[in-house]
């Protein structure tokens, strides 16, 4: 059984900092065909930024204490969420909404759009598109769509 431990923002370090980016990596490698190599290197250093300094950072931890996924909530929003390709159909992922959605009152995401099946996992875990832009927040050439859990304000982040 994995389980999720909340890191807070003074209790975060560099090893878990490390072992968060190594499932973001393993994550992205086998989820976003869309991205090269070379985009891969540039968003390293900006996941590691953002894995120390996102309010909420739920990590699932295996039977061993190896971090598997994670994910992050800051105002609503859920900014990140990852699951190593191993722990992946497992549950983890909708475990990881669920608390989410209960603990950090996250009701909106966005999600490249190019990842297709983290679209129809929002989508079936009841998040709808509320928008849609042509590049991401760093200003690169990927679009997100913009989701909101049904039943909450459907406005666009």
């Amino acid at each position: 059984m994995t389980g999720l431990a909340t890191f807070p923002l003074d209790a975060r370090p560099d090893r878990l900092i490390h072992a968060l980016t190594a499932v973001w990596e393993d994550s992205v490698r086998a989820t976003h065909d869309f991205l090269t190599e070379d985009d891969i290197v540039t968003l390293l250093p900006h996941v590691m930024i953002g894995l120390r300094n996102i309010p909420s950072l739920t990590v699932a931890m295996d039977d061993t204490g190896k971090p598997v996924g994670f994910s992050g909530v800051e105002d609503g929003k859920i900014e990140m969420l990852f699951i190593a390709p191993a722990a992946r159909g497992t549950g983890l992922g909708r475990r990881l909404v669920a608390h989410a959605v209960s603990h950090g009152n996250a009701n909106r995401l966005d999600v490249n759009e190019q990842n297709v099946q983290a679209v129809g996992f929002y989508k079936h875990l009841g998040f709808t598109v509320v928008g849609r832009s042509a590049v991401d927040s760093m200003g690169l050439p990927f679009p997100l769509l913009h989701l909101a859990l049904e039943g909450t304000d459907r406005t666009a982040p």
